[in-house]
């Protein structure tokens, strides 16, 4: 499955993104989708599966309501000058990169390092897997979800102490091979600028630039349209964009 635009490859990770997140179907707009996550936040995005000068400024303008995230798949200088006052860009430019997936010849998963063991499960239609430490503690994690021939690799996070050990390479060809089993064709996930190098060393590529921006409490506060916010998104070695 190869997708011909950005906009069919978005529409394609949104549903995946909303069903790893928890969120309820999203809801389809002429300009793109709106998702909302459920208790114990209410947290809505929009994202956009095509994002210009005039779409952008109708959306953000249209909406006032604190905590409000806009997602576009464009370089994070196109968006800044397209945003209404009351919004700022929101943490680090990031990337939707893909990958194809191939069912039936699932690769060797590489060994563990000596005292970590991994777990996996599937609940609610979500992969998830966990590489814990000699004392239990959590390592390294992430998550798939499977919609139709896609799957949206989400949630994939390294921890400090325990980076540099092949972890996050476990991880996501533990949940690429998971995909492919339940008929996943083509990976999708959206990515922070410090994961993007994990991500292509397993074969992943670039598909889009990702841009997100912040709807903030008050209008008369917010950052210049030219300016980047000073927020962050985690990024932790290999860790899929919020």
């Amino acid at each position: 499955m190869h997708f011909t635009t950005t906009s069919e490859a978005v529409r394609a990770w949104v549903h995946g993104w909303a069903l790893s997140r928890g969120a309820a179907e999203p809801d389809p707009a002429p300009w793109g989708f709106t998702v909302t996550t459920g208790p114990p936040r209410r947290a809505v995005s929009h994202v956009l599966t095509t994002a210009d000068a005039a779409t952008v400024r109708e959306v953000t303008a249209g909406t006032t309501r604190p905590g409000v995230r806009l997602k576009a798949f464009v370089r994070a200088e196109a968006l800044a000058p397209w945003i209404a006052p009351g919004w700022s860009l929101s943490g680090e430019p990031g990337h939707l990169m893909s990958t194809p997936l191939h069912p039936g010849t699932p690769a060797l998963l590489p060994p563990l390092p000596d005292g970590y063991r991994l777990h996996t499960w599937t609940r609610d239609g979500v992969t998830h897997a966990r590489v814990c430490a000699a004392d239990g503690t959590r390592a390294a994690r992430g998550q798939a979800a499977v919609t139709g021939a896609t799957a949206v690799v989400d949630k994939v996070e390294t921890h400090l102490a325990h980076r540099r050990r092949g972890l996050g390479r476990l991880i996501m060809r533990t949940l690429t091979d998971a995909a492919a089993e339940q008929g996943a064709t083509v990976g999708l996930l959206a990515s922070s600028a410090e994961g993007r190098a994990l991500y292509e060393a397993t074969g992943w590529r670039v598909a889009a630039p990702l841009a997100n921006a912040l709807r903030g409490p008050d209008p008369a506060g917010h950052r210049r349209p030219g300016s980047r916010a000073g927020t962050h998104d985690p990024a932790a070695s290999g860790q899929a964009y919020s």
